[in-house]
């Protein structure tokens, strides 16, 4: 029986929605066993009583941090600690951070160095520089967003120039000479440069981004491969 990936879940209690501990899990459970279950917080304060109501529920370890100073966040503090210490004591393969605090920017960064694979959950408010520090990261409020972007999901997406050139250099750094590239090959790429999960545009599969965008061509071959090609590559090639 193949070993599943140790993982240890970190939860800033202030920075995250409760509601949604169970897509966090279920996600995570995709991955492997997740054998350390911490959330942080001042479980004194009435702000945190949605989460109190789930920690046995969950299995969840709280640890307490009174607001000892005002404006100094001890949570972070511990929180930090935490995590380097199981970095340096225990067997974990992938650190899991929920918050949308950019301070842990540089707690990913040091455990990325140290060879572990970082999963983070946010919300939208999370700064970019810790959604793309992180292995992958995944929105948890995207269901409130996914009704909007799909009303006109090509215009939404089409004016992503970050997403946009983040597909076309996927495509141009596996695609064969004629301009089409596998769509598995594409999916690797991007998994091993940029902190990206389609489900974060409101797609279960990355063939139904592409598809959503009149920006690129698909095909299938032997029933099941799918291509992907950039119509601009497409429209230099036939010339």
């Amino acid at each position: 029986m193949q070993d599943k990936e140790k993982i240890a879940i970190f939860i800033d209690a202030d920075n995250a929605p409760a509601a949604k501990i169970d897509k966090v899990l279920s996600e995570l459970a995709r991955y492997g066993v997740v054998n350390i279950r911490k959330a942080y917080g001042n479980w004194k304060s009435q702000t945190l009583k949605p989460w109190e109501d789930l920690l046995l529920d969950y299995a969840i370890q709280p640890i307490q941090q009174f607001d000892l100073t005002k404006g100094k966040n001890a949570t972070d503090i511990a929180l930090v600690i935490d995590v380097m210490d199981v970095l340096y004591t225990k067997d974990v393969d992938t650190i899991c951070l929920v918050s949308s605090d950019c301070d842990f920017t540089p707690l990913v960064t040091r455990c990325l160095a140290d060879g572990k694979f970082v999963i983070g959950f946010g919300e939208r408010k999370a700064p970019s520089p810790f959604v793309n520090s992180c292995s992958r990261f995944l929105y948890l409020d995207t269901e409130n967003q996914q009704a909007t972007l799909l009303q006109k999901p090509e215009g939404n997406l089409k004016s992503n120039t970050k997403l946009m050139n983040l597909l076309r250099q996927a495509i141009d750094a596996v695609s064969e000479d004629d301009g089409w590239a596998k769509l598995g090959p594409i999916g690797n790429h991007i998994s091993n440069h940029a902190s990206f999960d389609q489900r974060n545009y409101g797609f279960k599969k990355l063939s139904d981004l592409f598809m959503a965008i009149d920006l690129f061509e698909m095909k299938k071959t032997n029933g099941s491969v799918i291509w992907v090609r950039d119509k601009k590559k497409a429209k230099l090639s036939s010339k």
